[in-house]
């Protein structure tokens, strides 16, 4: 669900969005004006990867993938088919992921290849030996296409596993225009004026902020964003990791940050208690509803709330709009999720799955779709079907080796993955009562230490 990488430049870049037009930005997204039903990349001359005959090899294709996403993403396995004349099934997946990649790998039927969407779950195939290291066709594209930081991404201990598909930005916050307009607020840039606009809007009458409590990971979100920007990249990288306890004073000051907003029950759509009961999906509708008076005026969340909006009558880039995760520190964070593809078999076929899902023709064709982000830095930016992808895909390879992947999915997934547990459950926790910044650096010490040691 989520990378996150710190860029100079990411601000001024994304600061243009909340003017465009932002149809088709979510993963499921098929509602772009702009996108046309491209189905594949062979009309772009001759090929960028060479694949090998796979003439009546069976392969399958393991992701949580549903509804537009995974219907764009079948185009891409087609395409596959077309130049090997192997046969790709797509395999529906549960999240997490993990586990239902180990009842397949236990019943003795995994698939051949599966899109994963944590670092740590990437880590937990490889030591338990189910993931097969990356072949050498797969790496040459990785290297010609990826910057290092994808690549380092996708290693355990050295060895490439995984390919890095798809990157999602969640560094976003959306807002309704005309609850903004009646309120006389303006697009803020800094976390102090985010809270001063936040106020602006609430004596509006409107509340401010929505927030999908409901599901922990959103609030996991919000905290690494405060943190980046506020402790910076090197400290990130080392909680990221566990090398520093949650109990640091860094770990505090992003707490104390949070609890600016947590702790103001008249900033938050229904207070903590109405917050914890709203789930991800609802968050975004009911910002988005109600004409002049919704429930909330701002959400935050990556770019596929694009996807919700569109479940609404509110049109992107008119009543819909939005603008970068206001700077805590020097610098706006950037906050990105990403999905890769790791092979779980042996053999031929799952490697040139993953060598075509690391050329440049395999992301152009997701691309033309819309709803989707390549980390691909070779993907000529004029596959996006809108221009506020195109943005969107070029503040992310702009930002070449300094992107830091989302925190939350580099632990491991009982810790920061799994709903009512680690992570999730305490920031729950955190919502409700955001004066108890030191019980709750104390139960996340406690559960992340129990989990980087299994």
């Amino acid at each position: 669900m989520r990378t996150t990488h710190r860029i100079s430049r990411a601000a001024a870049v994304f600061t243009a969005i909340g003017a465009l037009a932002l149809t088709g930005c979510g993963g499921n997204d098929d509602s772009g004006k702009e996108k046309s039903d491209k189905s594949s990349g062979s009309d772009s001359g001759s090929p960028s990867v060479a694949l090998p005959k796979l003439d009546g090899e069976k392969l399958s294709v393991a992701a949580v993938w549903t509804g537009a996403e995974q219907a764009n993403f079948v185009k891409v396995l087609k395409e596959f088919e077309k130049r090997t004349g192997a046969s790709v099934a797509f395999v529906p997946a549960q999240d997490p992921i993990i586990n239902f990649l180990g009842t397949k790998i236990a019943g003795g039927q995994p698939p051949d290849v599966a899109l994963i969407p944590q670092v740590g779950a990437i880590q937990q195939a490889a030591q338990k030996k189910w993931a097969k290291p990356v072949g050498a066709e797969a790496k040459a594209q990785l290297t010609k296409n990826y910057g290092k930081v994808w690549q380092d991404l996708g290693a355990v201990d050295g060895t490439q596993y995984a390919v890095y598909f798809k990157a999602a930005n969640k560094s976003l916050i959306w807002y309704n225009a005309k609850a903004f307009e009646n309120a006389g607020a303006s697009e803020p840039k800094t976390w102090k004026d985010f809270l001063a606009t936040a106020e602006t809007v609430s004596a509006s009458g409107v509340a401010p902020v929505s927030v999908g409590g409901a599901d922990g990971w959103t609030l996991t979100d919000w905290f690494e964003n405060i943190y980046l920007s506020q402790a910076g990249p090197e400290k990130y990288d080392q909680l990221a990791r566990h090398r520093i306890k949650w109990t640091d004073p860094s770990v505090k000051d992003a707490l104390t940050t949070l609890a600016e907003l947590f702790g103001k029950p008249s900033l938050i759509a229904g207070g903590a208690d109405g917050a914890l009961q709203t789930e991800f999906p609802a968050s975004v509708t009911q910002t988005f509803t109600g004409g002049d008076q919704p429930k909330a005026a701002m959400v935050f969340e990556g770019d596929f709330v694009g996807v919700n909006i569109a479940q609404t009558k509110a049109e992107i880039g008119t009543d819909a709009k939005v603008f970068p995760f206001p700077a805590v520190g020097a610098e706006s964070p950037v906050v990105t999720g990403g999905d890769a593809a790791v092979a779980l078999k042996d053999g031929k076929g799952a490697q040139a799955l993953l060598t075509w899902l690391a050329s440049t023709d395999a992301a152009k064709i997701m691309a033309e779709q819309g709803g989707f982000i390549s980390p691909n830095k070779a993907l000529d930016a004029a596959a996006y079907p809108n221009e506020v992808q195109r943005t969107m895909a070029k503040a992310l390879i702009g930002a070449g080796d300094t992107v830091r992947f989302d925190m939350s999915d580099q632990a491991p997934q009982s810790f920061g993955g799994t709903p009512g547990k680690g992570e999730w459950k305490t920031l729950q926790d955190f919502l409700k009562n955001p004066k108890d910044i030191a019980g709750t650096q104390a139960k996340l010490e406690s559960d992340a230490a129990k989990a980087y040691k299994s």
